[in-house]
């Protein structure tokens, strides 16, 4: 099945367009008109006539893109959820979840020295010393020996379920709780709305291995160098990106 079949089936269509985060922002606080932030409300297991009032916010530097606070008034209480907002416009796109210097990395999952070194001249933070590279600024893994490559492969593998949870969910308390995925294309707009949990399974999904360009793909999640950013420091990030609209298909 092509994967606008797969969408069509896995999503729903938006009753009035949105461009932005601020734009599904902006539909959660007006719930009790916006027939899309009432399905949305549904799905996330709060029925509307037990709503007293709904405040969204937007968030900065976190995992999750927008908090949704929902008041129940018949249970006297207040629930929170996070949602991670992914806008698409193209299909086949990729969409970066989570960049930092691999330091940063190596503090969350204890990644030890040599492989860090080796992630390290992965992205080029660490100058690669072998002549007759792809690129002389880094190394790409299948330039690395077999035995460097094992290592990264197997740690990867080894930890798969901490680091997919750490750069799709997040943590603490700003943590997502569910994944809103918007394609935009042209004047149509759908959606999808999975749990954290149900996403981090489809994205998780398949082997942990070096691909064919050079880079490590854990499941459905690509790990490459930043690049970009006209060649500054922060290019030599490492990266991980995903294709939102794999979450349609499931």
């Amino acid at each position: 099945m092509k994967k606008k079949d797969l969408i069509k089936l896995g999503s729903q269509t938006a009753k009035s367009g949105f461009r932005n985060e601020d734009d599904i922002v902006q539909k959660f606080n007006d719930w009790k008109n916006d027939e899309d932030a009432a399905k949305w409300l549904d799905i996330m297991g709060y029925p509307i006539d037990e709503i007293d009032k709904v405040e969204a916010i937007k968030l900065h530097g976190e995992k999750t893109d927008v908090q949704v606070q929902i008041t129940i008034y018949l249970k006297k209480a207040i629930a929170a959820e996070n949602l991670s907002i992914k806008l698409v416009s193209n299909p086949q796109g990729f969409n970066q979840i989570d960049k930092r210097w691999v330091d940063k990395y190596v503090e969350l999952w204890d990644i030890p020295k040599d492989i860090a070194k080796l992630l390290k001249v992965f992205t080029g933070e660490i100058a690669p010393t072998r002549l007759g590279l792809k690129d002389d600024r880094r190394m790409f893994l299948t330039e690395m020996a077999k035995e460097d490559q094992k290592k990264i492969v197997d740690f990867f593998t080894k930890n798969k379920i901490l680091i997919v949870s750490d750069i799709l969910k997040g943590r603490g308390k700003f943590s997502a709780g569910w994944m809103l995925v918007a394609l935009v294309i042209n004047s149509e707009s759908r959606w999808v709305l999975k749990s954290i949990n149900h996403a981090m399974n489809v994205f998780a999904e398949g082997e942990t291995q070096i691909t064919t360009r050079g880079s490590l793909k854990i499941g459905k999640i690509t790990v490459q160098r930043k690049g970009g950013d006209a060649g500054r420091d922060t290019s030599k990030m490492l990266q991980f990106k995903i294709n939102p609209v794999e979450l349609f298909g499931d």
